[in-house]
């Protein structure tokens, strides 16, 4: 609820709280344009993780340990189009929290679980991309489905219980705590103490950034070395040739996912700069605007897979156009070019 004033004075959140935060005014027009942008942005955002998730599911040629990963980013990726952006989208306009403290503190476990579990299957897919390229013939036996779901579970879970701890230790279901922290009645911010804001950053940031460039750049140079071995080798032989369309398949995953993680980083950096030294630097228009990269990134991957992967385009054509509802479509070699 807001208070009906006059212009001229203040307004605030919850007018019968005597520690009620200070609304924000806007023009009606402001708010209107504002809600059309992010509702469009999660619509766009749910419908472009759904389709990759569907894509994935749905044809069975697409059944890999890489692309089940990629189908739990996607997920993670739908999720925040789903439940973040909309929330944090009436949080911005509003500049009111009237959800109430205990979905505050729910709502940054969710939030603190979509973007860790997003970035600990950015490092699997670095591990996979790493073991297909460095040790390709260990590939099949070392990684299969199962353990790739395994890890899927255990990202999740970790993830889950990891968040749990930092919200619950920092009293964001304790209206006391959380006022004498300074946090007025009508607001839900990250209110970490330094101690775990440097722990956090190191565990769910420095860490896996740091794991998945090392191991992006031995994917590289690797490849680099393996492509030039076997330019020097070519010499008509069938089995030469194959091994560089695979060599050259695998370096292009490789790139393509590297694409993806390069984009999260990017998107990623400056908002956990932000969290790590608090408020002190960044104005709040700033931070929004740190925060709102963060969250289109879920939006800018499927948009990569498009671009990339020939495989998703053909895949859209079948889902678009409904042709995933005839006998035995799941059987599609979605790889190969059809006419059908």
């Amino acid at each position: 609820m807001a208070n009906e004033t006059e212009d001229h004075e203040t307004q605030y959140c919850f007018p019968a709280v005597n520690s009620s935060c200070i609304k924000t005014k806007r023009s009606t027009l402001e708010s209107n344009v504002m809600y059309v942008f992010f509702s469009l942005l999660s619509v766009w955002t749910v419908f472009l993780n759904l389709l990759v998730i569907i894509s994935i599911s749905h044809f069975k040629k697409l059944h890999t340990p890489t692309n089940l990963l990629i189908l739990s980013l996607a997920v993670a990726d739908m999720l925040v189009g789903l439940i973040v952006i909309p929330v944090e989208a009436v949080k911005l306009i509003e500049t009111c929290w009237y959800f109430g403290e205990i979905f505050c503190g729910l709502f940054i476990v969710t939030l603190g679980v979509f973007l860790s579990a997003s970035l600990s299957n950015l490092i699997f897919i670095a591990l996979d991309r790493f073991m297909a390229v460095i040790y390709p013939l260990l590939y099949t036996q070392r990684i299969t489905m199962t353990k790739s779901l395994v890890a899927i579970c255990l990202t999740w879970f970790c993830s889950s219980s990891y968040i749990t701890v930092i919200v619950v230790g920092n009293g964001y279901f304790d209206s006391d705590a959380l006022r004498r922290s300074g946090v007025c009645y009508g607001e839900c911010t990250f209110i970490f103490s330094f101690g775990w804001r440097v722990t956090d950053f190191f565990v769910t940031f420095l860490f896996p950034c740091a794991m998945i460039i090392i191991l992006y750049l031995k994917i590289f140079y690797v490849a680099q070395q393996q492509v030039k071995v076997i330019n020097s080798l070519v010499n008509g032989q069938r089995d030469v040739t194959q091994g560089s369309k695979r060599r050259k398949s695998d370096g292009k995953a490789a790139l393509t996912l590297g694409i993806i993680v390069a984009i999260h980083l990017l998107c990623y950096v400056p908002i956990y700069i932000f969290t790590l030294t608090g408020s002190k630097i960044f104005s709040a228009t700033t931070a929004n605007f740190l925060t709102w990269t963060m969250y289109v990134s879920s939006a800018v991957n499927p948009l990569v897979y498009a671009f990339f992967y020939s495989w998703f385009r053909r895949a859209l054509k079948h889902i678009l156009t409904l042709k995933i509802f005839r006998p035995a479509s799941t059987l599609v070699d979605i790889f190969t070019d059809y006419h059908s």
